[in-house]
């Protein structure tokens, strides 16, 4: 009797033990999961908030897609290339195992300004180029020549030979101001056309050491190496600059962007295209702002104006009486206030004619008439001070 208790309780054990296996890894065998596949298929409704639907055609709140899109057609992408020239006197045998040299490649940015195919661009993008390639945001691929560049503004004009172009609508920089929305539009890296957004940060930025002949727009609009040449858009999509050089510790925009004005570059443009150069004015004087020390040294009142140091012998300012130690205080009425105002102010004035030039000499104002003469043409690349943060993108 006793064996068969023992025979009966071990298998009662290893009947419960293999019932407890079976319902802890398989519960559907003996029915006790049988309710959770009816829960699984029960979804889990969870409430979210939509928002309004609105038109396609109705860009959002605050969005600037209307000028960007007017603008980025009209965009283009500039690949240069500039075949090393080869040193005179290399053995041929050295060029067989150090291999060619290879051509060097530039990228940049353009604004096609007219339906004839003129593209304006910065002289620092194609200079030396000798070949350049457009590429447009439709894809397009056409060859350009260059029509002319001006070294002291750095810009250039380029052409193309195709139809149907897109082209950028001119704004008016003199009505711009300081926190205007911007738009910068170009190639940056050569990831693709592409937009950024700031606002103008200031106005008239001259003494740069960039150009010769400086009046920038300041714009915070994140502007990159590629970028050059690109355009520099209102919240309407007007361009009212170009894109030309940026201030950076790493190469990379931090902020602080520089365009030449569209008023400059239409008159460079129109130049360019007419004659393949631009004529300025030009007096022969070499001028220096009047700084703290300067204005105490020649008891003036203010440090403002600008003095000359230097006159060229026989030139239009030597002729019309100017002497080093002179400090100039208006032309034909404008005041000058720095260097950058009076070589824009002269260079403004027509070659031949008369200006009206206002200095003050052993503390009294005395007015000068100079014949303007022709600036002499600038062939070099103009290059930013020797600074480490002076960047051309």
């Amino acid at each position: 009797m006793r064996r068969l208790w023992l025979l009966f309780s071990q298998t009662v054990t290893v009947a419960l033990a293999a019932l407890f296996v079976i319902a802890t890894l398989k519960p559907a065998w003996i029915g006790f999961g049988a309710s959770a596949p009816a829960l699984k298929q029960t979804p889990t409704v969870v409430t979210i908030q939509d928002a309004p639907g609105t038109p396609t055609t109705q860009p959002a709140p605050g969005s600037y897609s209307a000028a960007a899109l007017k603008a980025m057609p009209a965009v283009v992408s500039i690949t240069t290339s500039k075949t090393p020239r080869r040193l005179p006197g290399r053995d041929p045998w050295l060029r067989q195992f150090q291999g060619g040299r290879q051509p060097t490649v530039g990228l940049g940015s353009g604004v096609i300004v007219s339906p004839d195919g003129y593209i304006l661009t910065n002289n620092h993008v194609v200079e030396g180029a000798d070949q350049i390639e457009v590429t447009l945001a439709d894809g397009r691929e056409a060859k350009a020549a260059l029509v002319g560049r001006d070294p002291d503004t750095d810009l250039a004009v380029l052409r193309i030979q195709l139809t149907d172009l897109p082209v950028i609508t001119f704004g008016n920089d003199t009505n711009a101001h300081v926190g205007d929305v911007v738009l910068a539009i170009g190639y940056p890296f050569g990831v693709g056309q592409t937009v950024t957004q700031g606002i103008i940060s200031a106005l008239g930025r001259t003494q740069l050491g960039i150009n010769t002949f400086e009046n920038f727009i300041q714009t915070d609009a994140a502007i990159n190496p590629g970028n050059s040449g690109g355009a520099l858009v209102d919240a309407n999509g007007n361009l009212i600059g170009v894109n030309t050089a940026i201030f950076s510790r790493s190469g990379g925009s931090l902020g602080i962007g520089f365009a030449v004005p569209v008023s400059t570059a239409r008159n460079v443009m129109q130049q360019l295209i007419s004659t393949g150069q631009v004529v300025r004015g030009w007096i022969g004087v070499e001028p220096q702002d009047v700084t703290d020390h300067l204005a105490r040294a020649l008891n003036l009142p203010h440090p403002e104006g600008v003095v000359i140091v230097g006159v060229l012998r026989k030139g239009p300012a030597d002729a019309a009486g100017v002497r080093p130690g002179d400090v100039v205080l208006d032309v034909n009425g404008k005041l000058v206030g720095n260097t950058g105002q009076l070589l824009n102010a002269v260079a403004a004035l027509k070659p031949g004619s008369e200006a009206a030039i206002q200095v003050l000499r052993d503390g009294k104002a005395t007015t000068l008439n100079v014949r303007i003469g022709t600036r002499p043409q600038n062939t070099s690349q103009n290059q930013p001070a020797e600074d480490s943060e002076g960047v051309l993108p």
